[in-house]
C-alpha cells in the first residue's frame, strides 16, 4: 500500500472509530538525518494532520535496562513529553535510529526514537533530534557514571535533570531543576511524619528531639540519607551526626525505608513499615501517647518519574537535603551505602 493510500485508510478508520493500520505503528529504522522525514511518514500513515509540539524527554540507559525504561516511559501515557529519545549506551559502527509512534490512552501517540551508540556518538546524534522551542527533560537512567561531555552538554539545554544524583555526584544547576527518583519514593514517609506533628501536643515535643535512627532494606542507603537530612534540616539540627542509618532485613524492596525513630529525653516517635506496605506510628511522652496507621502508596518507576516531571521547578527541600548529604562525607563514611 502506498503512503497516500495508507493515509486515506487511516483517516477512514479514524472516522469510523476503528483501530489504525498496524503497519503505521511498526518501528522503522532510519538515520539521524532521515528521522524527521520518517516521523512525518508515520504521522501521515495514521492520518494525523496536527500534533502538539510538547516537550522532549531524553533517557540515557544501558541495553540491560532498556525494557524497564521503555515501560516507565509508557506509564507516563503521553504526559509531559510528546517526543521520547532513548539513548542506549552501547558502541556501534553506524548510528541507526529506530522510530515509532507509541499509542497512549485517549487516542494519543508519542514519538519514540531509540539510538544505540557510545557517548561520543550520541553527542552528535541527540541534539539534532530535539524538538526546538519546548521543554527538555534529561533522565540519566544508566548505572554507569557519565564518562564524557554528553550529559554536561545535555544539561546545558535541560529544564530538568532526573538522576541518581548523589551516586553520580550531579549537582543542582542554576539553569535547570534537579530531581532524584529516590525523593518521590520518600513522599509517603515525609507526609506521615508531618502528620504526626500536626497534633499540637506532639508538636510541643519537637524542641526536645535530638536523635534519629533509620533503617532501610537492601544495600542502597541514599534514600535513607536524603530522608535523614530532610528531617535534620526541618528540625534545624546543625549537623547530621545525630542521624544513625543502618541496613535491615525487613522484607521491603531495596532502598525502601523500614523504620524511623525520633528520640528525645522523654519522647519517642516511631514509624515502622510492615511487609504489606502499611506504615504504623507509635508516639509516647510523659503526658500522653497515640498510635496510627496509614497505607504507603507503592511508588512504581513510572509513578516516580511522573512525579519528577510534574513540575519543571526545583524542590528547595530536596536541594537542601541533597546539599547536606553531599557536604558531610564523614557522616556517610562507615555506613552501608551499597
Amino acid at each position: 500500500m502506498s503512503p497516500a493510500a495508507q493515509k486515506r485508510a487511516a483517516q477512514s478508520h479514524a472516522a469510523q472509530g476503528q483501530a489504525p493500520d498496524p503497519a503505521c505503528l511498526e518501528p522503522r529504522l532510519t538515520t539521524v538525518r532521515g528521522a524527521e522525514n520518517t516521523i512525518g511518514e508515520l504521522w501521515d500513515c495514521l492520518g494525523v494532520q496536527t500534533r502538539a509540539a510538547t516537550g522532549n524527554l531524553v533517557a540515557l540507559t544501558e541495553r540491560t535496562h532498556l525494557k524497564k525504561v521503555e515501560a516507565a516511559l509508557a506509564g507516563l501515557q503521553g504526559r509531559y513529553a510528546g517526543r521520547q529519545i532513548i539513548g542506549v549506551l552501547e558502541g556501534s559502527d553506524v548510528v541507526e535510529v529506530q522510530v515509532s509512534l507509541v499509542p497512549q490512552e485517549g487516542g494519543r501517540y508519542v514519538e519514540r526514537l531509540v539510538l544505540e551508540a557510545d557517548e561520543e556518538q550520541l553527542r552528535g546524534a541527540i541534539l539534532p533530534l530535539l524538538r526546538p522551542a519546548t521543554l527538555n527533560y534529561i533522565w540519566w537512567a544508566a548505572e554507569r557514571r557519565p564518562g564524557g561531555p554528553l550529559l554536561a552538554e545535555l544539561t546545558e539545554l535541560a529544564d530538568k535533570v532526573i538522576c541518581d544524583s548523589l551516586t553520580l555526584e550531579i549537582c543542582p544547576g542554576r539553569h535547570y531543576a534537579l530531581a532524584d527518583l529516590g525523593w518521590p519514593r520518600l513522599s509517603g514517609w515525609r507526609e506521615a511524619l508531618a502528620q504526626v506533628f500536626d497534633r499540637p501536643e506532639a508538636a510541643r515535643q519537637l524542641p526536645g528531639l535530638h536523635e534519629l535512627h533509620l533503617t532501610y532494606a537492601g544495600q542502597n542507603a541514599l534514600p535513607a540519607q536524603l530522608f535523614g537530612a530532610w528531617v535534620a534540616d526541618t528540625l534545624g539540627w546543625p549537623h547530621l551526626d545525630a542521624v544513625l542509618i543502618e541496613s535491615e532485613d525487613c522484607g521491603r524492596e531495596n532502598s525502601d525505608l523500614c523504620r524511623a525513630e525520633l528520640l528525645g529525653p522523654d519522647a519517642r516517635f516511631v514509624l515502622e513499615a510492615d511487609e504489606g506496605g502499611t506504615l504504623h506510628t507509635h508516639a509516647e511522652w510523659p503526658e500522653g501517647s497515640f498510635q496510627t496507621s496509614m497505607h504507603l502508596r507503592r511508588m512504581t518507576l513510572a509513578a516516580g518519574l511522573a512525579e519528577a516531571l510534574a513540575d519543571v521547578h526545583s524542590y528547595p527541600a530536596f536541594e537542601r537535603a541533597w546539599a547536606r548529604v553531599h557536604a558531610e562525607d564523614a557522616w556517610r563514611s562507615g555506613q552501608e551505602t551499597g
